[in-house]
């Protein structure tokens, strides 16, 4: 049998092959009757073949059956294109080519399903395949783990990242998953990962364009730019403007005579900006150098060969430079030494042509024998016509389907790409001409103009005013404006990219600007997590998670770990905002709220909906939901702004996507809340408490659905808001049914927070405000064993107090003990959640980040922040810094007693007493008008009296105090100047006479005067 050369898998007319797999019932067989380590060890050495008999299901399986076509596809798509060429001689046929990665995809190197190739995935289709023929219908954590190691090689895999990869799989926790279960699964992975990438590399322009009426006249030649963005343009008729980035006019000019105007036409024009100079070819076979200050003339150079229809400049060195003119776009590129040049003669479309020609001798003499001989053939040409062939010596010519109308070329990446007649933008390596590397397909007409921007975008003009962005390196078309959008009108006769401005222009009847808009990056200083407010986050301790929503309907999945990005989709409820969110007990499927009223629940790992519970006819927002066990069933809780106590059956069984609520308990519709349910808690397996916007808290048996308890919060005095937003259970105290002890905590209006006692005499055992300020608590959190209370208000302050002993018995009227506070967001948080397993606070803020804080109040990291962090290393937080915005932020200003009329003594803490040590009123730190103070002597002495003097100064301030008031002031060596003694002279004369120093042995003033010589 003759041996075939094997096809390059990354070529174009590379096929698809997988090598014989061998049974892996088989191989399921032979692991479980082995026991020896040693034969294990023989069976997995590199170079071992095994000798076995081959299974019935691998001899009558001839070939490997092929994958779905989307699924192939976008296994392909992982394997990107490079522009460049490099010296490939030195690798070997086994060795592999590294492609470039973009962002995005660098976020999921920690994933198992993206190490797959497209190979790897046809053996894993084989392998489900072969248990499917032996009636193994699906496939438990073992068998998957067994075949992803064969196929994948078990040194590039372990069973963690194959176990959490099956759970994710597995979504309804069944412990068994199928093919499909899979194919869909990756699939939507894919799809996703996609969408993310284009939501990072998104860039578009400002519709529509900034639009300028110009006046009547010859048409716009081409335009050009300044390194201040200032825009030249030049008409036919020699009209030379200068235009300001915002289109006004600064100066204009006809250069041209008035007498010689029907004579003298431009054809184009340049500008040579070190030497401030503007070139102008007319149709005179002139080019013409004017200066761009004044328009005055200054050289000329006449009787060309031709006309100049097109002209170029580039300078090169000092005193250097370099003036191209031809027929067609030409370019001088100083990088590589080169001009490339442009032609609709289809054999010699784009030519990179050195400047000083060829240096074989020969080939020139050819080139100009040839060039005599065929002289009257040449001239005939012309005179039809024709385009003349170009020289071949020193060249690379590209010849392209009905030539080149535009090219650009980019030296980053160093790419050709031209645009045409046949209205495919073709992208091309500078030194391989024979076949182009992307051809991007999609204009409707011919394209007059093409770019490359340094952000990696190619932009891309045709005569119907359609304008599109292409990315380079995924080569999609991420924007397109069509004329109807963009408001440009008229026939395009010039285009120019702007890099300073990031501005496209082009001229017709008018001047038309377009504004770039890209995914801007990050401050290094402003780390945000969302770009709108975060309304609800949580922690996922199966997969180690923090899943975060969002005002604009998006979901994020954070890795806890690091803090980087794992996946995100966005449009979760249609645009509306994401308003709460929970887990099921498995951990694998998440449940959303929304404000349009929807429940969703979503197998989040890959963006999948699975379901979608909704109430019929009018659906008002969803403000917390729950997910419960009641009765051996597991249900869905949702609350909100209809009043009522929604719950929604779940079963991983049921086939319908859309899903109505269960009838409402009786108790709720008739003694239910009478106004807005904001919040929801759980204590299993029997207690559900929810709270309303008229300060009502009931508590529910949920095996009933009757009413326990209901609590009624005090009446505010200075405020008509009376809501409770925040209820949650001391689950540790609750279970103890006959306990008097306080076991459900709630806000309150005036930043008091509340303790219910659910089993005792009196309800409300206590009462406290942990804010001096008295702002609105927000957020509520306790550790799992209820012996500390976190709690968040509507400036971001996080305050930590000791409850373990607190409201246990008898009523108190004091508060807990104080253990700490500090400034965690600038705004309102509205989530707050203690992780106990690493020690660890989760917050989240309509300021637009998600926080981590040890439970000591040292600050970790924000989400979405440029440097990862390691949990477990306390050397990568970002302790003992903090977050820049609070930095900078009026309220965390320290305050001072001399400007403010407060005692110092306020400010600091006593650690023995453990007093509350919080900041200065609110009052006081938003006063920030500048003002002015008038103060004489004796308020200073007084002022300073007042604070030497105070009686309740803590011991570190009169310790300080005492150093200062007793330290003795020490000038050096007392001098003969300072023991004179000195007396008060009642009576000064009107002339005194030198004083007579001869009694203290020496001349002060000369001493005085040679010291200071000598230094």
């Amino acid at each position: 049998m003759l041996l075939r050369r094997k096809a390059r898998p990354v070529s174009a007319s590379g096929k698809l092959e997988t090598s014989t797999l061998s049974s892996l019932l088989n191989d399921l067989r032979e692991a479980e009757a082995t026991t020896d380590p040693l034969f294990r060890r023989a069976q997995t050495s590199l170079g071992a073949h095994r000798l076995q008999a081959t299974s019935p299901v691998s001899e009558g399986q001839k070939e490997v059956p092929q994958l779905p076509e989307w699924l192939m596809k976008e296994m392909l798509k992982g394997q990107q294109r490079s522009h460049s060429i490099g010296l490939m001689e030195n690798i070997s046929e086994s060795g592999s080519v590294r492609h470039r990665v973009d962002s995005s995809r660098r976020q999921w190197k920690g994933k198992i399903e993206q190490q797959v190739t497209l190979e790897q995935l046809q053996k894993i289709h084989a392998a489900f395949q072969e248990f499917e023929i032996n009636r193994y219908k699906s496939l438990d954590v073992e068998n998957f783990k067994h075949i992803f190691k064969k196929c994948m090689g078990s040194q590039n895999v372990n069973d963690e990242q194959l176990e959490e990869l099956f759970m994710k799989i597995d979504y309804s926790a069944t412990g068994r998953i199928k093919w499909h279960d899979f194919c869909t699964y990756m699939h939507l992975e894919y799809a996703e990962q996609d969408g993310f990438s284009n939501r990072l590399k998104k860039a578009d322009f400002s519709l529509p364009a900034a639009i300028k009426e110009i006046p009547h006249g010859e048409p716009v030649l081409r335009i050009c730019s300044l390194s201040d963005s200032t825009l030249i343009t030049a008409r036919e008729d020699g009209n030379i403007s200068f235009w300001s980035p915002e289109l006004k006019l600064k100066r204009s000019k006809i250069v041209f005579d008035k007498s010689h105007r029907k004579s003298k036409w431009l054809m184009d024009f340049t500008v040579m900006v070190p030497y401030n100079k503007l070139i102008l070819a007319t149709g005179d076979r002139e080019l013409q150098l004017y200066e761009s200050s004044n328009f005055e003339p200054y050289l000329q150079i006449s009787s060309l060969e031709a006309i100049p229809l097109n002209v170029d400049y580039c300078y090169t060195d000092h005193d250097e430079c370099i003036i191209l003119y031809g027929d067609d776009q030409l370019n001088y590129y100083d990088s590589f030494k080169a001009v490339i040049s442009s032609s609709s003669h289809e054999p010699t479309a784009l030519v990179i042509g050195c400047v000083m020609g060829a240096t074989n001798v020969e080939q020139q003499m050819k080139e100009i024998k040839e060039h005599q001989k065929d002289s009257k053939t040449r001239k005939m040409q012309a005179i039809l016509g024709t385009p003349s062939h170009r020289a071949e010596g020193g060249q690379i010519v590209f010849r392209i389907h009905k030539g080149v109308k535009t090219f650009a070329f980019s030296k980053k990446n160093n790419l050709i790409v031209t645009g045409g007649m046949d209205r495919i933008v073709r992208m091309w390596n500078p030194y391989v001409p024979g076949r182009p590397t992307g051809m991007l397909r999609s204009h409707m007409a011919p394209i007059v103009y093409v770019c490359v921007s340094e952000e990696d975008k190619i932009f891309s003009v045709s005569t119907d005013n359609t304008v599109k962005i292409w990315d380079v390196e995924d080569q999609t078309c991420i924007f397109t404006a069509c004329s109807k959008n963009n408001g440009i009108y008229g026939e395009i006769s010039a285009c120019h990219y702007i890099p300073g401005t990031r501005t496209l222009c082009a001229a017709t009847d008018i001047l038309a600007v377009l504004q770039l808009r890209l995914r801007l990056p990050l401050d290094p200083c402003l780390a945000i997590s969302h770009k709108k407010p975060v309304l609800c986050c949580k922690f996922n301790k199966v997969f180690r998670h923090v899943v975060s929503g969002s005002e604009d309907s998006v979901v994020k999945v954070w890795d806890l770990d690091s803090g980087k990005l794992l996946f995100e989709f966005s449009n979760a409820h249609d645009g509306s905002a994401v308003t709460c969110l929970t887990f099921d007990p498995s951990g694998r499927r998440l449940i959303t709220g929304g404000r349009d009223g929807c429940l969703k629940i979503w197998n989040y790992n890959n963006g999948q909906c699975l379901k979608s519970l909704k109430r019929e006819g009018k659906c008002n927002e969803i403000c917390d939901c729950a997910y419960v066990e009641a009765n051996r069933s597991n249900y869905v809780i949702a609350v909100g702004w209809d009043r009522r106590i929604n719950l929604f059956y779940d079963s991983t069984d049921s086939l319908q996507h859309f899903q109505k609520p269960q009838p409402h308990w009786q108790d709720d519709l008739k003694r239910g809340h009478k106004e807005d349910i904001l919040c929801i808690a759980k204590c299993p397996p029997t207690f559900l408490a929810t709270s309303s916007y008229d300060g009502e808290i009931i508590v529910w048996n949920m095996m009933s659905g009757h009413i326990c308890h209901r609590f009624c919060t005090p009446e505010p005095v200075d405020t008509k808001n009376g809501s409770v937003t925040r209820v949650i259970f001391l689950k540790t105290r609750a279970v103890k049914f006959e306990s008097a002890s306080a076991s459900l905590v709630s806000n309150g209006p005036q930043g008091y927070l509340h303790f219910w006692s659910l089993f005792g005499g009196d309800r409300l055992v206590a009462s406290f405000s942990p804010t001096k300020e008295k702002a609105f608590i927000s957020s509520i959190a306790v550790t799992a064993d209820d012996s500390y209370l976190y709690t968040a208000d509507e400036d971001g302050y996080v305050y930590v107090h000791d409850i373990q002993d607190y409201a246990v018995e008898n009523p108190v009227e004091v508060a807990p003990k104080y253990v700490n506070h500090w400034r965690a967001h600038v705004n309102l948080v509205l989530s707050l959640e203690v992780i106990d397993e690493d020690n660890i606070l989760l917050s989240g803020s309509i300021d637009r980040t998600v926080r981590l804080w040890s439970l000591n109040g040292e600050y970790i990291g924000t989400f979405g922040q440029a440097e990862p962090w390691e949990i477990f290393t306390p050397s990568s937080w970002k302790h003992p810094r903090v977050p820049y915005e609070i930095l900078i932020d009026p309220q965390s200003m320290p305050t001072h007693p001399m400007l403010e009329d407060m005692s110092s003594d306020t400010q600091v803490t006593d650690p023995d007493k453990r007093t509350m040590n919080v900041s200065a009123p609110k009052e006081a730190r938003n006063n920030l008008k500048p003002f002015q103070v008038m103060v004489s002597d004796e308020d200073i002495k007084k002022e300073i009296n007042k604070q030497l003097n105070t009686k309740t100064a803590s011991r570190r301030l009169t310790y300080e105090r005492s150093k200062l008031s007793n330290r003795k002031i020490h000038h050096g060596r007392l001098g003969t100047y300072h023991a004179i003694n000195y007396y008060e002279i009642e009576s000064f004369p009107g002339n005194c006479k030198k004083p007579d120093l001869s009694v203290l042995g020496t001349d002060i003033f000369n001493n005085i005067y040679q010291g200071a010589a000598e230094q």
